[in-house]
């Protein structure tokens, strides 16, 4: 397979997430992704790094604004030790109200800001062993640094840095300055190709770049069971989920699912808690934004991202359901990987 398999291990304490990697990694999954809600993601990541050896390990995504961007780039040096060179720097501007209220810091124009906090860590980590001043003007993250050199080792390539985006100026910033691009959970090829490809090219065409220099990377929610029933409820609830949220009315509507969308609000409305939205969920909305269905059908389904996309990352579903349900599905996803990747033969 052409696409590059990787995978977001799940696991009620860290050493189960951590033996969920390490299975995934025997299984071929080439990068091990963590995010940052329920655990921080850069402890998620060091976990990795001491049970894994060969799967690079990168955020999907680290907070870019509740960290300073010397912190970021310290931890990132961290991460990229522990786990001998294979660290991925993944990082998301998250929204106004999660920076504001939940961590009482700036959140600003989002992309000037990312920008600004990019650049800042890679200006620190080409200079933080000089011993030289780091100054840098900014609107949001000026850096003011003096008397400072690292004694320790700095890749001389510095570490890979993916943006997380689906508005389009923040996708054309991935494309301009970033080593990849993540998408959000729920993203189907018709709206790669249609939606976030052309202006990820024009970030890319902007900066001077080729399709080369990107790693797109597609996130897909992936449900895997012989009854293909199981497999769309146990990935309904993500759907139901975002369905709740007015900012993705565009998206929805995008997938002709406009009705669909407006079901999951009338339920939502009525009583529903946002994890437990699977009912409301139609099957139609399943099918078309994740990976549900027996092996053959989402096999089919990630073949679908060839062309477009050049990783697939996939999760487990989690929304709504049981921990029994989620490791029976993440059984089934390392599975997967292992028979596309030829790792089960």
């Amino acid at each position: 397979m052409s696409l590059r398999l990787t995978y977001q291990p799940w696991g009620e304490t860290l050493a189960e997430l951590a033996a969920a990697g390490r299975r995934a990694e025997q299984a071929g999954a080439e990068v091990l992704w963590v995010s940052e809600l329920h655990r921080s993601a850069t402890g998620t990541a060091a976990a990795l790094a001491g049970t894994t050896t060969t799967a690079r390990i990168g955020t999907s995504i680290v907070l870019a604004f509740t960290r300073s961007p010397m912190i970021t780039a310290l931890e990132a040096l961290d991460l990229d030790e522990l786990s001998d060179g294979r660290f991925i720097l993944g990082l998301g501007s998250g929204v106004r109200r999660l920076n504001e209220d939940w961590h009482h810091v700036g959140f600003g124009k989002p992309v000037a800001h990312l920008r600004e906090t990019v650049r800042n860590i890679r200006h620190f980590w080409a200079n933080c062993a000089t011993g030289e001043p780091m100054m840098l003007d900014g609107e949001y993250e000026p850096m003011r640094i003096r008397g400072y050199e690292r004694p320790f080792p700095v890749p001389p390539a510095g570490i890979p840095v993916y943006l997380a985006a689906m508005g389009p100026l923040m996708t054309r910033l991935a494309g301009q300055i970033g080593d990849g691009w993540i998408s959000h959970e729920l993203c189907s090829p018709a709206y790669l190709a249609g939606q976030i490809l052309p202006d990820l090219t024009a970030g890319i065409d902007r900066a001077g770049r080729t399709r080369a220099d990107l790693d797109v990377v597609v996130s897909a929610c992936c449900s895997v069971a012989d009854d293909r029933a199981l497999a769309r409820r146990r990935a309904a609830g993500l759907v139901g989920f975002y369905a709740t949220v007015r900012t993705y009315a565009d998206f929805f509507a995008f997938h002709g699912l406009a009705d669909d969308q407006q079901q999951v609000i009338d339920a939502f409305r009525a009583g529903a808690g946002a994890d437990h939205l699977a009912d409301s969920v139609s099957d139609r909305m399943v099918d078309t934004l994740t990976l549900a269905g027996d092996r053959a059908e989402v096999a089919e389904r990630i073949a679908g991202y060839a062309g477009i996309a050049d990783s697939v990352k996939l999760s487990p579903p989690t929304h709504g359901l049981p921990a029994a349900e989620t490791r029976a599905a993440q059984d089934e996803i390392i599975a997967l990987i292992a028979e596309l990747t030829g790792a089960a033969a």
